[in-house]
């Protein structure tokens, strides 16, 4: 029996949510399947994934084969490393010791790249609706700005016409 390690979807129609499964090849996407590993949600940015690192090392250390995006997952998260490293240490290339220093490096470089990341997303956000209240603060003070000479210009009309009329009434009762 070959295992992959696949996505199986979840959630409401334009609102996706997957599971990351070790399933038998020939079971349906969403059909039966061996162990659950982990979570995925593409909703939000950065993505959220929940994922059992070593229950995959485990999983890919028994052969299974994973589909070309639970692959980009594993290696996103670290499993595909560190079954690489798992290797090495069976092969005498490295220590069990030098191999965990070397995952726990990569995951806390991982991590600031992350938190990097969402700090950039949160300030390019901020910034947008800095942008966008400006702008329609702009808008309104030209509309307003538009408004007022109008009254200012009907005022002066009204006023230069009641002065003629004045002016005329005076001349009529002058002579």
């Amino acid at each position: 029996m070959s295992v992959k390690i696949r996505l199986q979807r979840h959630g409401k129609k334009g609102k996706p949510f997957y599971w990351i499964v070790a399933a038998d090849a020939r079971a349906k996407r969403d059909g039966k399947y061996l162990e659950k590993i982990g979570t995925y949600n593409p909703n939000v940015n950065p993505a959220e994934i929940d994922l059992d690192v070593d229950g995959a090392v485990k999983w890919l250390q028994n052969g299974a084969q994973p589909t070309d995006t639970a692959k980009a997952i594993l290696s996103y998260k670290g499993a595909m490393l560190k079954n690489h490293l798992a290797g090495g240490v069976r092969k005498g290339a490295l220590t069990e010791e030098q191999a965990e220093a070397k995952f726990t490096a990569w995951l806390e470089e991982k991590a600031t790249k992350i938190s990097d990341k969402a700090a950039g997303l949160s300030k390019a956000q901020s910034e947008a609706k800095a942008k966008a209240f400006a702008a329609e603060k702009a808008v309104n003070e030209a509309r307003i700005e538009a408004a007022k000479p109008v009254v200012e210009e009907v005022v002066e009309e009204v006023v230069a016409e009641v002065e003629e009329t004045a002016e005329a009434t005076e001349e009529k009762s002058a002579e």
